[in-house]
């Protein structure tokens, strides 16, 4: 009986430069809790399904938004605008001098405390109903339970570790 050889395993330069491929929006995720609030950008956020109505998000662990997601068990979404590219490069921790993510940006609430990002294409409050530690991450898997958005306007788009705009 032959014995299959298993092939090297893959290392994370390798899936990372090939995961360049796969063209996403831009969201950032919210939460609050105990009177702090932090977001972060995210690409990883999807819909799961409408009836019931659930959504998906992975986080990564040791972050400020997955520790207070965690303890809230909620969160806010705001998929952002083409407009938005900068909002995106402050919540994804590229001004390191920024102390506060939140500072002199308009947001608004639905139903939850997490804040939303004025301006943004679309809006969702999530109540987490379970959660899966993958890798350096955890899947939370979410009921919505406030909406708003019609999806018009120029989304931000991200491929290549570049923001596009789309075109009709």
């Amino acid at each position: 009986m032959a014995q299959h050889a298993h092939p090297p395993q893959l290392d994370s330069e390798t899936l990372r430069r090939a995961m360049r491929a796969w063209t996403t929006g831009v969201t950032v995720v919210t939460a609050a809790h105990d009177g702090q609030q932090y977001g972060m950008t995210v690409n990883s956020f999807t819909s799961v399904s409408l009836e019931p109505p659930l959504v998906c998000v992975t986080l990564k662990r040791l972050t400020h938004t997955h520790e207070l997601v965690e303890k809230s068990g909620e969160f806010s979404v705001t998929i952002l605008s083409a407009s938005q590219k900068e909002l995106s490069s402050r919540f994804a921790g590229k001004h390191p001098q920024v102390a506060n993510r939140f500072e002199g940006i308009p947001t608004t609430t639905l139903s939850i405390p997490a804040p939303l990002i004025e301006g943004g294409m679309a809006f969702f409050n999530c109540r987490v109903l379970s959660m899966y530690t993958v890798g350096e991450n955890t899947l939370f898997v979410a009921e919505v339970v406030a909406a708003k958005g019609e999806g018009e306007g120029d989304p931000l788009v991200y491929h290549n570790r570049v923001y596009w705009k789309l075109e009709k």
